[in-house]
């Protein structure tokens, strides 16, 4: 067995959850928040078959597209003096960060 550990933006969860229930696969969800655009992720884990990963992990990729999008810079470390001009940035955005992890034991209780 191979747990599949796939952290992915909000705007792609509900999505990816249906397509991967609807493939068969039980998925669990846990609530998370990105580091870089400080944004709701989405932590989804499921239990697969080794020779499922690969299905899986491309529907993750065709689910989760990667796209550009225009944040503006964030504002400096509180305390610093000067005067901030914030400024646009074009960043790419979506796609998915996939673990596989051997499992040694699975148990459905």
């Amino acid at each position: 067995m191979k747990l599949v550990i796939a952290i992915v933006q909000d705007d792609y969860s509900g999505e990816l959850i249906d397509v991967l229930t609807d493939a068969g696969h039980m998925v669990t969800k846990l609530a998370t928040t990105g580091g870089f655009l400080k944004k709701g992720n989405t932590t989804l884990l499921t239990g697969v078959k080794k020779e499922e990963v690969d299905k899986v992990v491309s529907i993750i990729k065709d689910t989760c597209q990667k796209r550009k999008q225009v944040i503006s810079t964030p504002s400096p470390v509180v305390g610093s003096t000067g005067v901030y001009v914030p400024y646009s940035v074009e960043v790419e955005v979506g796609g998915a960060t996939v673990f596989v992890v051997d499992v040694d034991q699975f148990i459905k209780v």
